[in-house]
C-alpha cells in the first residue's frame, strides 16, 4: 500500500499525470472517496496527460463518458447505482473488452465485476489544518499487472509519497 499526499487540486491532477506513462491498455482504476474528495480531478489529471483535448466531467448523471487521446479512455461514475445488476446497463463488460483505460468513481459496487488486476485509489481529505486542500491517496495495486508495476508506481510518486505514520 502507498500513500500520497497532495496539497491542492492541481497536485491531485499532478499525481494523476505522472500515473500516464504506466497505464496500459485495458488497466482499470478504482477510485473512492466522500463527494468532493478528488476523484474526478485524478481523471481529469489522467486525461490531460494521456492527451485528451475534451474537458472532462464527472459523469455523476450520465454514468459513463469516453474520451480519445493516446489511449481512449472510459470515465465511469457508478454512484447513482443502487446494484449490482445495474451495472448491466453500462455495458460494463463490453468496455472491459475495448482496450481502454476505465476509471471507475465509487466503483465498490461494481468489484466483483472486475477484472482481477486493478488499481484502487482511496481518495480522503487531509486534515493538516495549515492546508485546506490537502488529500491522502491510498494506492494499492490488485493482481499481478498492477503489483508488477509496484516499483514504478513508487518512483512516478516519489515526490508525494508519505510513511504511514505521518499525520495525514
Amino acid at each position: 500500500m502507498l500513500h500520497v499526499r497532495t496539497r491542492s487540486v492541481d497536485a491531485t491532477r499532478q499525481v494523476a499525470a505522472a500515473l500516464e506513462p504506466l497505464v496500459r491498455p485495458g488497466d482499470v482504476i478504482l477510485l473512492s472517496g466522500d463527494l468532493g474528495a478528488g476523484k474526478t480531478a485524478f481523471v481529469q489529471g489522467l486525461a490531460v496527460a494521456l492527451g485528451i483535448q475534451e474537458r472532462v466531467t464527472s459523469p455523476t448523471f450520465t454514468l459513463a463518458a469516453s474520451y480519445e487521446g493516446r489511449l481512449r479512455l472510459h470515465h465511469l461514475d457508478v454512484y447513482r447505482l443502487d446494484n449490482l445488476a445495474e451495472v448491466l446497463d453500462l455495458d460494463l463488460p463490453e468496455l472491459l473488452e475495448d482496450r481502454a483505460v476505465i476509471c471507475i468513481e465509487w466503483g465498490e459496487v461494481v468489484v466483483p465485476e472486475l477484472p482481477r488486476d486493478f488499481l484502487r485509489i482511496r481518495i480522503q481529505l487531509g486534515h493538516l489544518e495549515e492546508i485546506d486542500d490537502a488529500r491522502v491517496l491510498e494506492i494499492e495495486p490488485i493482481g499481478p499487472s498492477w503489483v508488477s508495476r509496484n516499483q514504478q508506481l513508487n518512483l512516478a510518486w516519489a515526490d508525494w509519497v508519505i510513511s504511514e505514520t505521518e499525520d495525514f
